[in-house]
């Protein structure tokens, strides 16, 4: 957790569902909601002005829709916010790419209040958030396809764009690295990957840092997916 507010972008073309996570998040004294948008061209000019530490990002919108706005906003390399996909996700036929363009996370609109907080504190955190509804079917789907759909946006310069560059950093991951990243890719908390590997949450958390260095990956959410792509989950 930050000394400072966490400063959150609330991002979906529904006004109300725009005050309820105003409402939500308001409540919190370390949560400040410093803007909203209503379509995902408003998203990322908002992104680049208000440079938010977590952008929630719905998918369908007018004139341009979430996957895009998130692709645009990674791409400016002075924006360092982490989005999470705002989705209903069963009538979402590309979600998949979103991890492609750079999100940090998944949260379905039906979440609990305090699913809303703790996803916003985990992507704040650098901890990256999938909800455990969706994080198999979305990580089944991308790593069964070769390559992206059409609809998808490019893969973001932070990930290693070349098969090959992708498995040669694995390949450098140590037993014990290897290990704690299988367990990141079945959704486990670092709590749960020290409980399996007997080890403590402080070493667990040190093991997680040099895989997203040595993956070149910017969260735990990116390097999952590195590795559903080389056949280690």
């Amino acid at each position: 957790m930050t000394d400072s507010p966490i400063r959150v972008l609330i991002v979906d073309d529904h006004s109300m569902l725009r005050a309820g996570f105003r409402a939500i998040l308001g409540t919190q004294p370390d949560i400040d909601v410093v803007g909203e948008a209503a379509t995902g061209t408003d998203a990322v000019d908002l992104a680049a002005r208000l440079a938010p530490d977590v952008i929630t990002m719905d998918v369908q919108m007018p004139d341009m829709d979430g996957l895009e706005a998130t692709r645009r906003i990674v791409g400016a390399g002075h924006v360092a916010s982490a989005i999470a996909i705002v989705t209903t996700f069963d009538r979402d036929e590309y979600l998949f790419a979103a991890l492609e363009a750079g999100a940090s996370g998944f949260l379905l609109k039906n979440a609990g209040p305090e699913e809303l907080i703790s996803a916003v504190r985990a992507l704040a955190s650098g901890d990256g958030m999938l909800a455990p509804e969706v994080t198999r079917r979305v990580l089944a789907r991308f790593a069964a396809s070769a390559t992206p759909a059409p609809a998808a946006p490019p893969v973001r310069a932070a990930a290693p764009a070349h098969p090959a560059t992708a498995l040669v950093a694995t390949e450098a991951l140590t037993e014990r690295e290897s290990d704690v990243l299988a367990l990141m890719a079945d959704a486990r908390s670092n709590a749960e990957i020290a409980s399996a590997l007997f080890i403590g949450e402080a070493t667990v958390k040190t093991h997680v840092s040099r895989i997203l260095q040595k993956l070149g990956a910017r969260d735990r959410v990116q390097a999952v997916v590195i590795a559903h792509r080389q056949g280690l989950a």
